[in-house]
């Protein structure tokens, strides 16, 4: 199955609620790198060792080792021509709640509000003892202030992390129901750059589809839902969207 951003437009313009669910693919137009593929991080790291809940809590100057780069990579990024499209495409009301598995927080950057962040978010930073919690800025300063790297809790001394997810760590309540009570309330969902393969979202668009929704799929990958869906785009996200936003502004 094929299709084009002419069919994505008309889908779309189509529906009564769409919802949109973005992975890694949306942001590596943006400079970063989708850790689970070939060539990706976790080829050469074990994410289990450096990204995991049992490192921090039991070496958290190895955990701080990995990820303290990384926030600075994340920061050096722009959003990219997918991020925009989604943000303008919300902003006039074609597309409805954004659900994204990325931490990057690319998408509030791009003018996106109120994305359900199903795996967390680097917008800020935690005290898992007594729920202390700072700004990513605040967390960044207090790790570079530390002579091991470690930032610790100015309330109780204790390491902190930021707001991302880590492997071991459970995922957020609130998040996970609002992502479920949007593909309920779908008629249309888009999923952007998603391998679905990850649960819980893995299950998101069986919700939409067992409703007597419409699926769309964007990826340059293959994924399980691909022969359900009503439009399957293969390319490039930023390309895709932008001519998507385009179509519909024009029609």
């Amino acid at each position: 199955m094929t299709g084009t951003a002419a069919d994505l437009a008309a889908l779309l313009s189509e529906a009564r609620h769409a919802i949109v669910l973005t992975g890694a693919g949306v942001s590596t137009e943006s400079g970063i790198p989708d850790f689970r593929s070939a060539g990706g991080l976790w080829e050469e790291y074990d994410p289990m060792e450096v990204a995991s809940m049992r490192t921090f809590m039991n070496d958290p100057q190895r955990f701080w080792r990995f990820h303290r780069p990384r926030i600075d990579m994340l920061a050096s990024v722009a959003p990219n021509a997918a991020h925009r499209a989604i943000a303008e495409l919300q902003r006039r009301g074609v597309l409805h709640e954004l659900i994204t598995q990325n931490i990057d927080r690319l998408h509030a950057r791009a003018g996106s509000e109120d994305a359900i962040e199903v795996h967390g978010s680097l917008d800020r930073g935690v005290c898992l003892r007594c729920d202390h919690g700072v700004p990513i800025d605040e967390l960044v300063a207090l790790a570079d202030a530390a002579a091991d790297g470690v930032p610790r809790c100015a309330a109780c001394g204790f390491q902190m992390k930021s707001g991302v997810i880590l492997f071991g760590e459970m995922l957020p309540d609130v998040a996970i129901n609002a992502a479920y009570a949007a593909a309920h309330a779908a008629d249309v969902m888009l999923v952007i750059g998603s391998s679905l393969l990850v649960a819980p979202v893995s299950g998101l668009p069986g919700i939409v589809v067992g409703g007597g929704g419409r699926l769309a799929i964007l990826t340059e990958s293959e994924t399980p839902w691909d022969d359900r869906c009503t439009v399957r785009l293969h390319g490039r996200a930023g390309e895709v969207m932008a001519e998507t936003l385009e179509i519909l502004t024009s029609g």
